[in-house]
């Protein structure tokens, strides 16, 4: 199993403090992060697009072509790309140009999107949801296999015979489709072979065995499976002891959870809640180095994904932090997963996942 790292380069206010920390400062630590997940061996590094004030990262491409200047083997990706309310062509065009330039490097996951604020921004209306990524998916995977391309659809002016540059690196472009738990989701990846990631952001990750499960079957039933790949993808966090860890990122937590409760209607979870999802890194992987290895071992052997990417910097946790908590992921946990995990075959298939080891 590989590890990677993922981030919307949040920029909360601080709920110590208050200040909100610069969109400038916060794309400069997300470079020095991907660089510090490189030297210490994580093998993925995604950055989400949001359209809002408390998120540094509209562009995922534009902060990853940054990155690729100073990395050399770690894969960059989106995480994810809001494909719905975007150009497939143009979206293309990014990630093959981020492609060329990291040699080989870029990952493309897209989505729909768990947040709404791009369809009025870009035009797009909710009630075409489920159409719009539909439509927009085809074309991009149709972009991927031929060139020049014919093609005409709903959503966007039609293509007669074009050509499209630059091309990937190699034959293919890495491409994903993210989800946050939706069975048709799963259904729609396995059957087109594509790499799924599934989004974990509440209860034990162990309840994505089914839709893993799903995802692999509907890869069985069109001949494809070879060319899966599963993925979670979560908050986390790490500290030198279980306390230290659980008392840093609480109010980081809490805060995004009040965010959620104020613009989604959730109940707001108490400390006591917060005690009972990381009793032991259950729901949320926050404790020890030893304490998250283990449970990132238990839910391997459930789930048995191809790669857990972490989130560490939920709701603005402070940089001095975040760099801490990889350099312990990469000196204290990463030695336990490889000794107790054996690492996925390297994939190199048309729209295939990562082909760099953790």
């Amino acid at each position: 199993m590989e590890l990677g790292l993922i981030s919307f380069a949040d920029r909360y206010p601080d709920p110590h403090t208050g200040k909100q920390i610069t969109v400038a400062d916060q794309l400069a630590n997300a470079l020095e992060r991907i660089r510090l997940a490189e030297e210490a061996g994580f093998s993925f590094y995604g950055l989400g697009e949001h359209h809002l004030d408390i998120y540094a990262i509209s562009s995922p491409g534009t902060v990853l072509a940054a990155a690729a200047s100073v990395t050399s083997t770690i894969t960059l990706g989106s995480a994810v790309t809001i494909l719905s309310t975007d150009d497939p062509v143009r979206v293309y065009q990014q990630f093959t140009t981020l492609d060329q330039l990291s040699r080989g490097r870029a990952e493309l996951l897209v989505g729909r999107g768990s947040f709404t604020e791009s369809f009025p921004l870009f035009g797009a209306r909710l009630e075409d949801y489920d159409e719009l990524f539909e439509e927009k998916l085809g074309l991009l995977l149709e972009l991927d296999d031929h060139n020049p391309i014919t093609w005409s659809g709903r959503f966007r002016a039609p293509l007669s015979d074009a050509e499209v540059f630059p091309r990937p690196y190699r034959d293919h472009l890495r491409i994903s489709i993210g989800t946050g738990g939706n069975p048709q989701s799963s259904v729609r990846a396995g059957t087109l072979g594509l790499p799924v990631v599934y989004a974990v952001v509440g209860g034990r990750p162990e309840r994505f065995a089914p839709l893993a499960d799903l995802y692999r079957r509907a890869g069985a039933a069109a001949d494809r499976t070879q060319d899966l790949h599963v993925t979670m993808a979560g908050p986390a966090f790490v500290a030198p002891t279980s306390q230290q860890a659980k008392d840093l990122y609480f109010p980081y937590w809490h805060q995004m959870m009040s965010y959620g409760a104020q613009a989604r209607g959730w109940p707001l979870p108490t400390r006591a809640d917060y005690d009972q999802y990381t009793d032991g890194a259950g729901s949320l992987l926050v404790g020890s180095p030893s304490e998250v290895a283990d449970r990132l071992i238990q839910i391997a052997a459930v789930v048995q994904p191809d790669r857990y990417a972490l989130q560490l910097d939920w709701a603005g946790v402070p940089h001095r932090d975040v760099m801490n908590a990889i350099e312990l992921l990469g000196t204290e946990v990463l030695p336990q997963i490889r000794r107790e995990i054996p690492a996925s075959p390297v994939l190199d298939q048309p729209h295939g996942a990562a082909d760099v080891s953790a």
